[in-house]
């Protein structure tokens, strides 16, 4: 927890777990009593092997799954206690994601796809305009802005999705494997630019990967182990 004057994090998770009912009926723990702060600006890698639960707290954190028990806040604010409408609205506004695959929407151009969680959040199209235009000349796709995310490459499309991840001005990032299908030489362009926009913005970021490079460029490396985080050795 936070010490009495320190500051407030930007997420803050107290004693998640989730469990999972298996085919025969038995109930699998998969996490078990999770706690996590991420003040802004701060960024922690969480590493671990597959199917130790490293996506699913991602998803709790982003209100993308529901506890079995515990709390999230993101903001201050309690993610348990809101309707899907407020949830919905809290992840467009509060938080940015950015999978391992980029999930851009195919039949629209870059900057309407950097657009669209702005036009979802209310605002004006002009606005929204001015808004994907400055992140994409940020991430270098300013000259690609018109094309469609067929015809880019992946390591484009990644930048596309931070640019979009950040276009309602989030607390906090949250990355699943961001790299995962990408080069090295490509993913350290994409490291660069994730560490770079979290620095620049002040912006949380929580990094789910197998990646130990990027991991060991984060402040703070945890490992999911056994249902728990706990300090990593790297």
């Amino acid at each position: 927890m936070s010490e009495p004057n320190g500051p407030t994090p930007v997420v803050l998770a107290r004693g998640l777990k989730k469990n999972y009912v298996s085919g025969d009926g038995s109930i699998l723990e998969v996490l078990k009593g999770v706690n996590l702060e991420v003040c802004a600006g701060e960024s922690v890698a969480i590493i671990g092997e597959s199917g130790s639960g490293k996506s699913t707290l991602l998803h709790l954190l982003g209100g993308l799954d529901r506890p079995t028990a515990g709390e999230v806040f993101v903001g201050g604010q309690a993610l348990q206690s809101m309707n899907e409408h407020e949830l919905s609205r809290t992840r467009n506004e509060r938080i940015g994601f950015v999978f391992q695959f980029h999930h851009l929407l195919r039949e629209f151009t870059v900057l309407e796809n950097v657009m669209m969680p702005q036009l979802i959040g209310g605002r004006s199209y002009d606005e929204a305009r001015a808004r994907a235009s400055e992140l994409l000349e940020e991430v270098g796709l300013s000259k690609r802005a018109d094309h469609r995310p067929a015809q880019l490459s992946g390591g484009e499309q990644q930048r596309a999705a931070v640019a979009r991840a950040l276009a309602n001005r989030p607390l906090a990032i949250l990355a699943d494997e961001p790299s995962g299908n990408l080069d090295p030489n490509t993913s350290e362009r994409l490291h660069d630019l994730l560490f770079g926009v979290s620095e620049r913005h002040g912006t949380a970021m929580v990094l789910v990967t197998h990646n130990m490079h990027l991991a060991a460029r984060s402040g703070r490396v945890l490992e999911m182990k056994g249902g728990e985080l706990v300090p990593s050795t790297l």
